[in-house]
């Protein structure tokens, strides 16, 4: 797949911009704050219909979209497969209360909903921040694995989606049996019936999905891992419940929650019982009940997860250097390139954020090695002497200034 056109109007710091793709590699220079991520986090946009920074549709939309009749915002880019060509397009509209902005999805002009974007146009995004995926919080990882498997698998997004809705109806439910001081407990307990199996049952899929995945994971990035340490330490990825499904000794599951050390080979490729999940998971909730009440939220399944990191059997998140995080995140996202290609067949483009800075010249290589490889990346920079002479004439060049994008002048 190839993006060959991007058109921004009112998104974010760009008024306007149609852009066209047409080397393998693009390379984006510019100083801070001109708008380099804007553009990667457009693409971005159209391959995951989400964005990594906005928190909000109305963070996506240009102040100057007010001078409009009609404030509104809109991505649009062209993907090439082959001969066939699809135009991808989201559009932010004001709502009625004048103030926020809803999010409308397209496929070749017809209205979709956002979620049928997805597979239309794969992307690796890595950011500065990504460096920091190791020893960040458990919710950034359960978010990289979603978004991971989503550009792969449309019925786990489907699945995930369905059971963030449980997820937060069994929670509403909690804090009103909470209030109402609970009461009988076979009452509380046929209240919930209809939740817990909704939980059980999406929450297996999820969590099957997602072990499936790391499984096809971790060995893509150990070798990588193995690489760029140079053969001196050994990454292990493990996929850690919110409770031991039976996959672990409870010795091991204790001092993986601890962070202690652990012998983690083959723990990893154990294949998965998705009836035996199911049961302990309702075996669970059943016997933590009260504690749920108390807490009046949902304590156990997906939602609660974790991503482990381990080398040489230590948890990298407790003992690692930085260093030693930034190499193992690396890995991660090198293996992610090489897995979503091959579970389907495409290679995703690849789209770097100047991380070349942050990276020493080996991690540098291994980067630069990684686009040689792709159908297509784009790459910002605020110093185009990060790349070499030869780079730099294969790239395509774009310099952006203050929201405008425009080919870089011979010399610059």
């Amino acid at each position: 797949m190839f993006l060959s056109r991007l058109q921004l109007e009112h998104f974010r710091n760009y008024r306007e911009l149609d852009l066209s793709f047409r080397a393998p590699v693009t390379l984006v220079q510019g100083r801070n704050g001109q708008g380099k991520t804007n553009l990667l986090e457009a693409v971005y946009y159209l391959a995951t219909s989400k964005s990594r920074h906005v928190r909000t549709e109305r963070e996506a939309v240009d102040r100057a979209a007010a001078d409009e009749p009609i404030p509104y915002a809109r991505i649009r880019g062209e993907v090439l497969r082959g001969e066939e060509s699809t135009t991808l397009e989201i559009l932010f509209t004001l709502r009625g209360d004048g103030l926020n902005y809803t999010k409308q999805a397209r496929v070749n002009g017809a209205p979709r909903r956002s979620m049928d974007l997805i597979g239309h146009l794969r992307a690796v995004l890595f950011l500065p921040e990504d460096l920091t995926l190791v020893a960040g919080s458990p919710s950034e990882r359960r978010r990289y694995i979603d978004v991971a498997l989503c550009q792969i698998d449309r019925g786990y997004c489907q699945a995930l989606s369905r059971y963030q809705k449980v997820v937060t109806q069994r929670n509403s439910l909690l804090k009103q049996l909470q209030e109402r001081e609970q009461g009988d407990s076979a009452a509380v307990a046929a209240e919930l019936g209809f939740w817990d199996d909704q939980l059980i049952e999406l929450g297996t899929q999820v969590y099957t999905r997602r072990h499936a995945y790391l499984a096809d994971l971790a060995p893509i990035a150990r070798r990588a891992h193995a690489e760029l340490s140079g053969q001196q330490e050994t990454l292990s990825l493990l996929y850690l419940p919110s409770f031991n499904t039976g996959l672990y000794s409870e010795l091991a599951y204790q001092r993986l929650r601890d962070g202690e050390e652990v012998e983690a080979d083959g723990l990893a490729r154990q294949e998965v019982d998705a009836a035996m999940i199911g049961q302990r998971f309702r075996e669970r909730l059943e016997e933590r009940r009260s504690v749920e009440l108390k807490a009046g939220s949902s304590l156990y399944g997906p939602h609660r997860d974790e991503l482990v990191f381990l080398v040489n059997g230590w948890n990298l998140r407790a003992y690692g250097s930085r260093g030693q995080q930034r190499t193992g995140a690396l890995a991660l996202k090198l293996a992610e390139l090489q897995a979503m290609a091959e579970a389907t067949g495409e290679k995703p483009i690849l789209l770097l954020d100047d991380v070349m800075s942050e990276l020493d010249a080996q991690r540098r290589g291994a980067l630069l090695g990684a686009l040689s490889d792709v159908r297509q990346g784009i790459v910002t920079t605020t110093d185009w002497a990060q790349f070499s002479a030869d780079f730099q004439m294969a790239a395509q060049r774009i310099h952006v200034v203050a929201g405008t994008a425009a080919p870089a002048p011979a010399g610059m």
